[in-house]
């Protein structure tokens, strides 16, 4: 909503740009005309201007970007032209010079046909063309957002917006006259500072995201900073939705926030009867996807006749890393009888919006069925989700069957899969269940042992932080950790800056300690700036882990942080018990997101 409205006060302040000028004097003839001969059709023409040209663009910028990945350059350049025609008027000029030259033709005409309805509406038609210098860039911006992210409802709603607010300014102009005509003039200085403030703003996003430098920066930005907020207004418009810590403390996530489900609480009972399987709902449209990985895009319409499963991940979540070799298995298994996958990543944190992280952990994970990368929770919100992982069961039909929320169950899930399979009308289904090797961090946990629960480092859900003075938020501090932690206790040693999402290493090297009990201890680790790598050392009850050291280190302990994902770093090999965890980073720049267990 608040986006619509800033689109709205856009359209209204657009009057204020200087190239308005050649366009009130139009305006202004139709002051003395009755509303519905002059005023309305005006306005009206101006807005099917806007409309049509807004459609082309958006359906056919959005076919580009959706052809292939040069698509994406060619939206980002167009950034890039209307960015600088906001920063230099000269170029705006010569864009949209055209436009301009044709609504001057119009307005003519229309002045040659005085007094009527089609001269007002054709005058309408010619002051959107005419203010096309003013309006093009800021439309530009809202048209290549749409060829990035598909044209859809939200798009067109703030283009709607958009001319209803330059509508409502005209309509202004018609009622004032030429007292408004004389105050626009005496605004406009500041007016033009800020458009090229803007234009400036543009350009430096664009030659930023071109050569990667937003990466980084990504790295840095929480999701977590506008989590409060998200979970206050989605609290007050869908209270059955609200985030709230549930039964055993599994913190339902509001859309683009939220938590993993980790340690003792991985395992989450279906909703849903798997022997009955009532319809739960209707699949949502798949619309909304920022990117489709080894697949074209998808849509609800086209999957008809097939039995879909829908997984929602994120690719640093332990338990969806552990769920992963069933999906992937069931994919292999019933993909010729009628299957079709469907991995959803939905990121919890910001690097994971990082397409080519994206793209790498894919490759690495093995995961060959289609992937839509969900960077704006489009289709998070359109399945009301609230996990990760999730599972939506969807028939032949379209319609949502069965759904499965966390690790488990996944035998109850496949015999759920069989059953819409034979509904779909195929008769020789297997009745036999997938037995995945997974290994690795993929391995089930061992949940009678977990006592410790997810822990974050990052101020906005941190809890049982034990360095002496607290966390202190966004500012580089020095840290020193206590002789001895207590349980689920953790501490910093050395200069770390703690933002909401993440703690950033700002000494030349620094510790991270936990006392944990679990077999498995993981980290979400990301390098230093650039992408230079960090390396480490880790103790467990002060010596090095021997066998109990975990995949991404060696017996000694030793290890890089050379990608931003999930570090196993301990499997006790015999009884689990409570351990004493030290990380030491020999190399400053290193972000630490959050600690999981298995």
């Amino acid at each position: 909503m608040l986006i619509v409205t800033l689109a709205f006060l856009g359209g209204v302040l657009t009057i204020l740009s200087p190239c308005i000028l050649p366009v009130l004097p139009f305006v202004f003839t139709r002051a003395g005309v009755p509303f519905k001969r002059g005023a309305l059709p005006l306005l009206v023409g101006m807005a099917v201007t806007f409309a049509a040209v807004a459609t082309l663009a958006a359906v056919g910028g959005g076919w580009v970007v959706r052809a292939n990945q040069w698509g994406r350059w060619i939206a980002l350049a167009l950034v890039l032209v209307f960015g600088l025609a906001l920063l230099l008027p000269s170029i705006a000029d010569r864009l949209m010079r055209p436009v301009v030259a044709l609504g001057n033709r119009l307005s003519s005409s229309a002045a040659q046909r005085d007094g009527h309805f089609g001269s007002s509406l054709l005058l309408g038609v010619a002051t959107g063309m005419l203010w096309a210098p003013c309006a093009g860039p800021i439309l530009g911006l809202i048209l290549t957002g749409a060829a990035l992210n598909g044209a859809n409802v939200g798009t067109s709603l703030l283009l709607l917006a958009f001319a209803a607010g330059s509508g409502l300014s005209l309509a202004a102009a018609l009622l004032l006259g030429g007292k408004a005509f004389a105050a626009m003039k005496r605004s406009l200085g500041a007016d033009e500072w800020i458009r090229r403030a803007l234009g400036a703003a543009v350009v430096v996003s664009a030659v930023a995201i071109a050569f990667g430098f937003d990466t980084g920066f990504l790295a840095r930005v929480s999701t977590a900073s506008t989590t409060r907020l998200e979970q206050a207004l989605f609290g007050r418009l869908m209270p059955d939705r609200a985030p709230a810590g549930a039964e055993d403390d599994v913190l339902l996530p509001a859309p683009g926030s939220g938590a993993m489900m980790s340690g003792n609480n991985a395992m989450m009972s279906a909703r849903g009867a798997a022997g009955a399987l009532p319809v739960e709902g209707e699949m949502p449209a798949l619309d909304g996807a920022t990117q489709w990985l080894n697949s074209v895009p998808l849509s609800r319409e086209a999957l008809r006749g097939k039995v879909v499963l829908v997984d929602f991940w994120t690719y640093s979540c332990i338990n969806c890393i552990r769920a992963l070799p069933y999906v992937r298995a069931w994919h292999e298994k019933y993909r010729d009888q009628g299957l079709v996958v469907i991995g959803i990543h939905s990121p919890e944190f910001a690097f994971e919006k990082d397409l080519r992280n994206v793209q790498r952990e894919v490759r690495y994970l093995g995961i060959t069925y289609a992937v839509a990368v969900d960077n704006d929770y489009t289709l998070w919100r359109a399945f009301a989700n609230e996990y990760w992982p999730a599972h939506y069961f969807i028939d032949a039909l379209g319609n949502i069957r069965h759904t499965h929320f966390g690790e488990g169950e996944y035998d109850a899930s496949e015999r759920v899969i069989q059953q819409l399979l034979a509904e779909a009308g195929d008769n020789a289904v297997t009745t036999d269940l997938v037995a995945p090797n997974a290994e690795g961090a993929a391995l089930a946990p061992d949940l009678l042992s977990v006592l410790t629960p997810e822990t974050y480092v990052g101020y906005a859900r941190a809890e049982s932080f034990a360095s002496p003075g607290g966390q202190q938020p966004g500012l580089p501090h020095d840290y020193e950790a206590p002789a001895r932690l207590a349980l689920n206790a953790w501490a910093l040693g050395g200069r770390w800056t703690v933002r909401a999402e993440e703690g950033e290493l700002a000494g030349p090297s620094g510790k991270l300690l936990m006392h944990f009990q679990a077999r498995d201890l993981h980290l979400v680790l990301g390098p230093g700036a650039g992408g230079k790598p960090v390396r480490f050392r880790v103790r467990l009850d002060g010596a090095p882990p021997g066998a109990d050291h975990g995949s991404d280190i060696d017996a000694d302990g030793v290890g890089t942080v050379d990608e931003q994902r999930l570090y196993q770093l301990i499997r006790q090999t015999g009884a689990v018990r409570d351990r004493m965890f030290e990380i030491e980073f020999l190399d400053p720049g290193v972000t630490a997101y959050a600690f999981t267990f298995g």
